[in-house]
């Protein structure tokens, strides 16, 4: 019986305990991971359940510490389906709360003593956050507040957070901090870079939240400068990819003769003025997202190429015999109708249900009205990190509110920005200053 016990944290040492750390509070997972550490177990960090999900598969750690807010996924949705797919870790939240029906990992006071420790020695980060600026909530963090698998984060904890988070400054601003919030509402919250709150950019933020933690090929399709750039780039940020490249190409502004070279690759020599190799667009993504801007653009013989890359995974550089194994997410866009094009054989077929496994589609700015004055406030936020802020008068916002928008949200920045410069040291818009005649589309 001795020798058996004296066996045991020996085996422990050969095979260090793994904790898991999800939280969007940069200074909390550094605080967490230093005293683990200390406590001899080894420590991976994330910022949001989609990267922490990407970890776990990774480390199969014995416990996860979650935090009462994440970045990208609704807490309660997460440890539920977290659960389902790991139902052997040891999951505790932030308040040193276990999930209920989760594995009692042995190592759990170690858990517990760790986030004490936090607690005890720095007080004014758990209960004297500052307050969210138009929120007057009470800004308490109490660790010994009790939770549940299927109850809501509270407030105060939502708020807490959320101040405290790294992440962007839009995203704090729209934490739902009244507790009787429902999870659903949560799940619909709107991603950061997409301003807006009319329904139909509350569905492209929810899709993005639905698909960003897979690997799926994602076709965004709108209207040119309706923002689908700033979508791919939430799908990348949101995605257990974000610390690897996201690299983006236009199709349509390459020409023909160049883009496979700039898509694949070339050796030295390939080609008439390939003077040395180059590593193609594809393989710079390696790990991380490739999005192809106006893929609608793409010459149907360089969509065969793109098709058997999309199949294998393999590319080919010209000039060479070699294949190269890359492991990328594909994110498409485009202004034109593909579902037509490849019906009347302008666009491949088999690529188009290769790219477009799930699609998001941006509004025009016109489909929601609703949303200018807040574009409006943003853009004029925005401008003011150069130049003193200026609001817009009644007037002016009339003739916004007039204009059909041909070319979207990218028109009514310049609109604004222009309308900026002619107003000079003026602090108000008028309608003198709005001119859609010379509008940058």
């Amino acid at each position: 019986m001795a020798t058996a016990t004296l066996a045991s944290p020996s085996t422990t040492r050969i095979k260090p305990r793994t904790a898991l750390i999800a939280s969007a509070d940069g200074s909390f997972r550094q605080r967490l991971s230093t005293i683990l550490s200390g406590l001899r177990w080894q420590v991976r960090e994330a910022h949001g359940g989609a990267q922490a999900w990407g970890e776990a598969m990774d480390s199969q750690p014995e416990t996860i510490i979650v935090d009462s807010w994440l970045p990208d996924l609704d807490v309660v949705e997460f440890l539920r389906e977290f659960h389902a797919s790991f139902p052997n870790v040891d999951i505790v939240r932030n308040d040193s709360t276990p999930v209920k029906e989760t594995a009692a990992s042995p190592f759990r006071q170690e858990v517990f003593y760790a986030l004490r420790q936090i607690e005890n020695t720095d007080t004014a980060a758990w209960n004297s956050a500052p307050l969210l600026e138009d929120r007057q909530v009470p800004p308490v963090r109490s660790l010994s507040r009790p939770s549940s698998f299927s109850e809501p984060a509270s407030s105060a904890k939502n708020s807490a957070t959320a101040d405290r988070m790294d992440g962007c400054a839009a995203e704090r601003q729209m934490v739902r901090i009244s507790s009787s919030v429902s999870s659903s509402a949560a799940r619909t919250e709107r991603i950061c870079e997409l301003i807006g709150e009319s329904a139909c950019m509350l569905e492209v933020s929810r899709r993005i939240r639905r698909v960003a933690p897979r690997n799926t090929p994602v076709l965004i399709e709108g209207p040119t400068g309706s923002g689908k750039e700033i979508v791919a780039e939430a799908l990348h940020r949101l995605s257990t990819r974000s610390r690897k490249p996201f690299v983006t190409i236009n199709c349509a502004a390459i020409p023909e003769a160049l883009l496979e070279a700039e898509l694949f690759g070339h050796t030295r020599g390939a080609f008439t003025g390939a003077v040395q190799g180059r590593t193609g667009r594809i393989e710079a993504a390696d790990g991380g997202t490739l999005f192809l801007d106006e893929i609608g653009e793409m010459p149907l013989g360089l969509q065969a190429k793109l098709l058997r890359f999309v199949e294998c995974g393999e590319l080919q550089r010209i000039g060479d015999n070699e294949t190269v194994k890359v492991d990328v997410r594909i994110i498409a866009a485009t202004h034109q109708p593909l579902a037509q094009h490849k019906n009347s054989g302008q666009f491949r077929a088999d690529l188009y249900y290769r790219l477009a496994v799930f699609l998001i589609r941006t509004p025009s700015l016109s489909e929601r009205p609703e949303d200018l004055q807040l574009l409006v406030d943003h853009f004029l936020a925005k401008m003011g990190r150069e130049m003193p802020v200026k609001k817009i008068d009644q007037s002016a916002m009339e003739m916004l509110l007039a204009h059909s928008w041909p070319g979207n949200v990218r028109e009514l920045e310049h609109v604004l920005e222009r309308a900026a410069i002619l107003a000079g040291d003026e602090p108000m818009l008028t309608s003198s200053e709005i001119d859609f005649g010379d509008a940058l589309n």
